[in-house]
């Protein structure tokens, strides 16, 4: 069930809303057993069968957390329940991709029936992995079975995140959403909606200039350089405004039972060097990383080439984190080595003068930082390493022939046969890519203009961007939801589905 899809949005968000609100008249408590029912119904939704395993993992991990509030057994105990939690994840997501690299080494071809990937099997077993590992550092034990199974399950951060931490949402679980009011109820719908708006207006149209790009050059095929560029830096901005969208929707699916979410985006295309990007772009993802893979391995505490090997090794992880290809490898490890030269180059520039870079000095390293990501995407998005290659080969300019891709009709706009011709359509595609930039880096991302909670230091947007519960605002998310509507025909997954 898709946050935007007609079933989820008119049936689903309606009746959850209502029989929360029911409930919790009644009590505290009983609106928080009404979310974890309809939690566990939307992901039973996708098939049912895999609601056995998603309760068995929820029901494994907080027994252990039971049996670790014995200090004597708990480094044991987590451990053991760390390395089944991967084992089971590596089970699913890479047994087929090990076999298949095996194989293509010359190795034998050994039996494996192929299995469907559990919905959000990524993010609920990195979310418990992080509970175990902080009770093994003295974390308190969670003891309330309700509360756990709520942070594992709520149904807004459960299929793309953000990674919640347990810390910071059993709490607000406990205090039975308190804090919810109509403000509260209302900022979270409109969050909602520009989020809904950004995945399905902006992320999904621009998917029609990406995806049979990318199929054809997976196919074996080449580009010419223009669609090369365009094809590259329209799913630069697809991703950031399909992944952002959802991230922002969950916020806004949060307020609306009194529960904050943390903020997983902050304009990371503004960043002006790699280490800012990953502090702004998928940032509870980032921080697990960090927590609970970068300073285990030791960080920078044993001296600069351990740190960089400790950078390398952490990004290689999450790359593969991120999909069971050799693609997602070669992405994470581009990352890698990118952080790896910008804290070089930091060190080298702090000693020199330690003085913040002019504008200028901004300017390059905003340029190499987003031509460094966008280079980056080409791994992530292709399927295959060969049609990242060749990929690489069109923005290189190697494919000139203008013949090698894009006949008129083979894109699709909506889903119509486009009839304007090569030219015209490379147009409306660029014109589409330069808007999309433009709402990237000139406007302040939807937390802040909507007062989120990590937001309440930041400087506040212009007043015209601010948003207000007042009629002019309300009048514009309506504006904006009719739109959003419109494009949701379509019905695209999003692209962290199933990870």
């Amino acid at each position: 069930m898709l946050f935007s899809s007609f079933t989820f949005i008119f049936q689903f968000l309606p009746a959850t809303v209502l029989a929360f609100a029911a409930a919790r008249r009644h009590s505290p408590r009983a609106g928080i057993l009404v979310l974890v029912g309809a939690s566990l119904f939307f992901y039973g939704a996708w098939k049912p069968i895999y609601l056995v395993l998603f309760l068995g993992s929820i029901a494994f991990n907080f027994s252990l957390g039971l049996l670790m509030a014995n200090p004597a057994r708990r480094r044991a105990i987590g451990t053991a329940g760390v390395t089944l939690n991967l084992a089971a994840l590596c089970y699913f997501k890479y047994t087929g991709f090990a076999l298949d690299s095996l194989a293509a080494m010359g190795g034998p071809q050994l039996p494996f029936a192929a299995v469907i990937l559990p919905l959000g099997i990524s993010f609920f077993t990195f979310q418990q992995i992080a509970y175990l590992v902080d009770v093994i550092r003295g974390a308190k034990v969670e003891r309330d079975i309700v509360s756990y199974t709520l942070f594992v399950s709520f149904f807004p951060h459960l299929i793309a995140g953000p990674l919640v931490h347990h810390a910071e949402m059993i709490p607000q679980f406990k205090r039975a959403a308190g804090g919810r009011n109509a403000a509260m109820a209302a900022r979270g719908a409109a969050i909602f909606v520009a989020g809904l708006f950004k995945k399905v207006v902006i992320a999904d149209n621009l998917s029609q200039f990406v995806t049979p790009v990318f199929a054809h050059l997976d196919a074996g095929g080449m580009v010419s350089t223009d669609w090369a560029w365009l094809a590259t830096l329209g799913y630069t901005l697809q991703i950031y405004f399909d992944f952002s969208g959802y991230s922002d929707m969950a916020l806004g699916l949060g307020l609306m039972f009194g529960i904050r979410l943390p903020v997983n985006f902050r304009s990371p295309y503004q960043a002006t060097s790699i280490i800012e990007f990953w502090r702004r772009w998928h940032i509870t993802l980032s921080r697990f990383l960090r927590d609970y893979l970068y300073i285990p391995l030791g960080g920078n505490r044993r001296g600069a080439w351990r740190r960089y090997g400790n950078l390398l090794l952490t990004m290689l992880l999450g790359g593969l984190w991120h999909g069971a290809g050799w693609n997602f490898v070669v992405w994470g490890g581009l990352h890698g080595l990118y952080l790896g030269a910008n804290h070089v180059w930091r060190g080298r520039a702090s000693a020199a003068n330690g003085e913040r870079p002019a504008v200028l000095g901004q300017a390059a390293g905003w340029a190499a930082t987003f031509a460094s990501v966008v280079l980056a995407w080409v791994f992530f998005r292709a399927d295959t390493v060969g049609g990242a290659w060749r990929m690489l080969c069109g923005l290189a300019g190697a494919a000139s022939d203008r013949a090698a891709y894009a006949s008129p009709g083979i894109l699709r706009v909506m889903d119509l046969p486009i009839l304007l011709g090569t030219e015209r359509l490379l147009l409306v595609g660029s014109v589409a890519v330069v808007l999309a930039l433009l709402i990237a880096l000139a406007m302040p991302n939807v937390p802040r203009i909507f007062g989120y909670r990590e937001y309440r230091h930041a400087p506040e947007p212009a007043a015209a961007l601010r948003w207000r519960p007042n009629a002019a605002w309300a009048l514009l998310v309506a504006v904006a939801f009719s739109v959003a509507l419109f494009g949701m025909w379509q019905r695209m997954e999003f692209l962290y589905f199933q990870f």
